[in-house]
């Protein structure tokens, strides 16, 4: 068991309010959280995977903190080819709030199903040089559960297949990495939280 301090979920809560720039952002960031931690708890039950649950459940709550900054104080997408820096972004706010780097390390190290450093450099990307993967359990079971779930409009489940196919674009890599995720979690049972919800599911 870690022998952090956990925020509670209702501290949680109250750190999203305080960032999100108007009721309809937050409830579309904050009830994605709660979606991913739903599905995390599921593969953590269904596979018997050693996590420390607290800790998980934790750091799904937290993990997309880092999206607030990209709105405007009216709600407004700013800028959509800056997405991929909200886990920084979510770092910084979860150091500046105090936060454990045990726990910041869930905003910064979700995205995708890992980012390197060398695929910052060859892309471009507009991220600090650093490698940004799962490396404990907690964190690979964030990642991972992250995938079958999208903040679009509207919001939306992934399926399995679905994901598989989206992340092949970005390389072998990344493919291995999702395929050896699910070898260690297994696959989500995504319909009862769709018929909680009230969404669709991409296929």
């Amino acid at each position: 068991m870690s022998s952090l301090t956990l925020p509670s979920a209702s501290e949680i809560e109250a750190l999203h309010r305080k960032y999100a720039p108007t009721e309809s952002v937050f409830e579309l960031v904050f009830t994605h959280c709660k979606i991913v931690s739903n599905i995390a708890m599921q593969l953590a039950e269904k596979s018997g995977a050693n996590v420390d649950i607290e800790l998980v459940r934790v750091g799904c709550l937290l993990h997309n903190i880092g999206v607030y900054p990209l709105f405007d104080k009216n709600g407004a997408e700013t800028d959509t080819s800056k997405y991929i820096t909200h886990g920084v972004l979510g770092e910084e706010i979860l150091q500046n709030e105090g936060f454990a780097e045990e726990l910041c390390r869930f905003a910064s190290h979700h995205t995708g199903a890992g980012i390197t450093k060398e695929q910052i450099i060859e892309s471009n990307l507009p991220l600090p040089h650093n490698d940004y993967l799962a490396e404990t359990p907690e964190e690979e079971l964030v990642m991972y559960a992250d995938k079958f779930h999208s903040k679009i409009q509207p919001p939306v489940f992934n399926s399995h297949k679905f994901y598989t196919e989206y992340v092949a674009r970005f390389g072998v890599e990344a493919e291995e990495s999702f395929a050896s995720l699910t070898e260690k979690f297994g696959k989500p049972d995504l319909e009862p939280l769709m018929a909680q919800y009230g969404q669709g599911l991409r296929d």
